[in-house]
């Protein structure tokens, strides 16, 4: 069985990120960019799939800029087999939609017949959590949104699935899409032999045009902006004071 899976250059956790002093987006320059931690959680997945004997291949692909090779190879550091570029804009401020990614996932999923489609549940830059989805509908795949667990036995795949009340457990049919949360795994660090070896793994690059789907933008960004800082605290100096604020001044009792 392949794995094929999705991932995403986006700022990396750790920076702070800063609103550009005209409101038109996201300062990029020189900030560090990584793998989406999400998408990292999956590609740790589909490698242990493969060492458990489940998976044949891993596939990972990545639609963006063409700086997001640094990413892709980070991933075949880690132990895909290959890995696939669509260049979709040559402007680092421009962030593809969800829906025209999952068109491009799903003319890649059509060319590579994978058996699952492991995606992280949203990336950190806009936290859109639609891509794995929409890519469901498109391909009319069962889905499994935001696991915790995956065991993978025949033609189907039980989950763990975190949801708002706790854990929830499904089988679904393969082919599937399952999107990944953060307590699946503990991703790898890529070690210097496998950073070497992944220069020499095959990385294809393709264009929307070769997969006939349209990228142009539906929506626009009219301003972007920081959001307010928070007012300092006040002191109290007993009980009543406290209560007597929560009641008058909050307006929560």
């Amino acid at each position: 069985m392949k794995v094929l899976v999705p991932v995403k250059r986006v700022i990396d956790y750790n920076v702070k990120v800063r609103v550009k002093a005209d409101g038109t987006g996201v300062d990029l320059a020189n900030v560090k960019m990584s793998m989406n931690p999400f998408d990292e959680i999956a590609v740790e997945e589909a490698i242990r799939l493969k060492e458990k004997g489940v998976a044949t291949e891993v596939v990972v692909v990545s639609i963006g800029v063409k700086q997001a090779q640094e990413t892709l190879r980070t991933a075949l550091a880690m132990g895909a087999d290959r890995a696939i570029l669509i260049e979709a804009t040559a402007d680092v401020h421009t962030d593809i939609e969800p829906l025209a990614v999952a068109k491009l996932l799903a003319a890649v999923v059509k060319e590579e017949n994978p058996g699952v489609v492991l995606c992280g549940k949203q990336a950190i830059d806009n936290d859109m959590n639609a891509t794995g989805q929409m890519l469901s509908a498109l391909l009319g795949w069962s889905q499994a949104t935001f696991i915790s667990e995956l065991k993978i036995d025949g033609d189907s795949a039980t989950v763990t699935r975190e949801v708002d009340g706790g854990l929830q457990s499904i089988k679904v049919k393969m082919p599937a899409i399952v999107t990944v949360d953060l307590r699946l795994n503990e991703p790898r660090y890529a070690s210097l032999p496998n950073i070497m070896k992944a220069k020499a793994k095959p990385l294809a690059i393709k264009t929307p045009a070769d997969l006939g789907v349209d990228v142009s933008p539906r929506l626009s960004v009219i301003k972007t902006t920081e959001p307010a800082g928070r007012k300092a605290g006040v002191k109290v100096g007993s009980v009543d004071e406290l209560i007597a604020k929560l009641r008058d001044e909050a307006g929560v009792i």
